[in-house]
Order: structure tokens, then C-alpha cells, then sequence
């Protein structure tokens, strides 16, 4: 029968006793040249005695309770990979069941109720349509503004300036254009005779 599996009786006599434990270390200095070590005041030899020995039992129960662990670890680990059950499937299913909790906590359902009272709170709702109403505002002034600029550059364009402008505008291309007319008719940039002048900047 596997160790992992039996229990231990603490009390046993025949219970395992570990590499470390206090039991094979003198209680004495004596031949092994440690210095004899020195009572506390109020203490006996007699009652120092028995706590080295309480103390004794209890490393080694601790002892044997670090291999009982220590075998249970490897017994589990051995169930989970015949499971099928990776650490990383271990480390999804423990994220998944803390989002759980989480949901499930007193503190994410209050925040949740919190949050659905604010968005039904009459300043909720005040402060939704002050916004709503101020893009409607902004949106009109746009709207206003740019009928404002297509009337004045309406208003531009009859005014004399325009006018006095445009037809200076008009006067040119019509030199421009009257003077190819009279040269014989549209030359095309292979006809020039100069074609330095015609790559020129204007």
C-alpha cells in the first residue's frame, strides 16, 4: 500500500521519523564540545527535560506531516494528469470561477445596482438631455453660420469690388485668348518657336 495513502497515527511509536528532527542531536554538550546550555531562570532540569522531549515529538510529527504532504502533492498531481488536467486548464477554470465570485459578490452587485440607479436618476437624466440639447444648439449655430457665410459670399460676389475684379479677371483671359486668336489658332507646345518661354513660370 502506498505511503500517501495510510493513515498516520501521530501517537504511534512506529511513526517514521525524519532526517532532521531534533532527536539526533544531544541534549548536552558533554564529548561533542558544544557548550552545556544554560537554563532560563525559573526552570528546572527536570521540567527543561521533558520539553526537549514535548519539543522532540513535535518535530517529529512535524516531520512526518511534511512527507505525508509531501506524498498527498505527488498523489494529486498523478490524478490530474491522468485527468487530463493541465495547469493551464487548472489556471482557466480558476480564473473562470473567480469572475464568478466576483459576480456574485456583495460588492460587484452593489456597484451594478449603484450604476443602474444612477443611470435612472432624475440628474442622470437632466445632465443626458442638457447634452442632447446642447449638440442640437451647436449643430443649429453650424447650420446658421454656414447660411450666414453662403450669403455674404453671395452678397461678395455682387458687389461692385467682385464685379470690378472679375471683369479685370474677364479682361485678361480675353487678351490672352484674343491674342492666340490672332497668332493663326491654338499652338500646340511642339509648335512653339520659343519653348524656353514656354515652361517659364508665370
Amino acid at each position: 500500500m502506498d505511503s500517501a495513502s495510510q493513515d498516520i497515527n501521530l501517537n504511534s511509536p512506529n511513526k517514521a521519523l525524519g532526517s532532521g528532527s531534533l532527536a539526533e542531536v544531544p541534549a548536552e554538550g558533554g564529548a561533542s564540545g558544544v557548550a552545556p546550555v544554560t537554563l532560563p531562570p525559573g526552570l528546572t532540569e527536570e521540567e527543561a527535560e521533558e520539553l526537549r522531549i514535548e519539543l522532540t515529538k513535535v518535530e517529529e510529527e512535524i516531520q512526518t506531516l511534511r512527507q505525508v504532504l509531501l506524498a498527498k502533492e505527488r498523489h494529486a498531481s498523478e490524478l490530474k494528469r491522468k485527468l487530463g488536467l493541465s495547469p493551464l486548464s487548472e489556471l482557466k477554470q480558476n480564473i473562470s470561477k473567480g469572475w464568478q465570485d466576483v459576480q456574485t459578490s456583495n460588492a460587484y452587485l452593489s456597484a451594478s445596482a449603484t450604476l443602474d440607479d444612477i443611470t435612472h436618476s432624475e440628474v442622470y437624466k437632466k445632465t443626458q438631455e442638457t447634452l442632447s440639447q446642447a449638440g442640437q444648439k451647436t449643430s443649429a449655430a453650424f447650420t446658421t453660420m454656414g447660411s450666414a457665410i453662403s450669403r455674404k459670399l453671395g452678397d461678395m460676389r455682387n458687389s461692385p469690388t467682385f464685379k470690378s475684379f472679375e471683369d479685370k479677371v474677364g479682361n485678361l483671359k480675353s487678351k490672352v485668348v484674343g491674342g492666340r486668336a490672332n497668332g493663326g489658332g491654338p499652338q500646340s507646345p511642339g509648335d512653339s518657336p520659343n519653348p524656353a518661354q514656354d515652361n517659364a513660370p508665370f
